[in-house]
């Protein structure tokens, strides 16, 4: 197997990143390991790390919307690997990272040395799948897929742009958030409504929102 050099661990909990790392080092003692807590943060760390071996990647972060944050991955660096680690391991949400490109699937419950053992398997370039899960996920889903190629079409900016319309926020809004023109929001608008295939804002908010995944529930003590 060969040994990764740089992993990058995107997660907005410290104790999961540190648990996470701790897993790496039993795989890779020696690799390099780069943290981020934002989906920004996220972007930023992978264009000044193009050379990481792999990207651990939890679903829940600040600035993500469900998948949004794995397809932006894949279509701003589809030669890093990314795996997804998430509380919210039902078979669909599994299936559909999957779908989305993701190179694996690590629920956030398992264990140290099944995260390194996944780990490893991604490294050498399998899909790792919670073993209770991987016979019962079905076959690739041809909608999903494709949509998956529109949304990782855009690019970062324009991302933002059909973030922040899924917020509710109005073309004036996101100028002043962006700190750019309306005129320039009109036009990554137009563009987003192209790339999607879709004709109105509200139609590219209802496909974004097919993106989104419920957070795991927390049980209550």
């Amino acid at each position: 197997m060969a040994f990764a050099q740089k992993f990058i661990v995107a997660d907005d909990h410290p104790l999961f990143r540190a648990a996470l790392t701790q897993a790496l080092r039993q795989v890779a003692p020696q690799a390099e390991i780069v943290e981020s807590d934002t989906m920004d943060a996220t972007i930023d760390v992978v264009l000044r790390h193009p050379d990481a071996d792999l990207i651990l990647l939890d679903l829940h972060m600040p600035g993500a919307h469900g998948f949004s944050g794995l397809i932006q991955l894949r279509g701003q660096s589809p030669d890093i690997p990314v795996a997804v680690i998430s509380g919210s391991d039902e078979p669909h949400v599994v299936r559909r990272a999957i779908d989305y490109g993701s190179s694996g699937f690590i629920p956030k419950s398992a264990s140290l040395s099944l995260i390194a053992e996944a780990v490893g398997e991604i490294l050498d370039g399998e899909v790792w799948l919670p073993p209770e899960l991987a016979e019962t996920l079905g076959d690739v889903d041809e909608e999903e897929a494709r949509f998956a190629e529109a949304i990782a079409a855009l690019t970062p900016q324009q991302f933002r742009v059909l973030n922040m319309l899924t917020d509710g926020l109005l073309n004036k809004q996101i100028a002043f958030e962006l700190n750019v023109s309306e005129a320039t929001i009109k036009a990554h608008v137009t563009a987003i409504l192209r790339k999607l295939g879709v004709h109105s804002r509200t139609q590219a908010v209802i496909a974004a929102q097919k993106l989104e995944v419920e957070p795991p529930k927390v049980e209550e003590s």
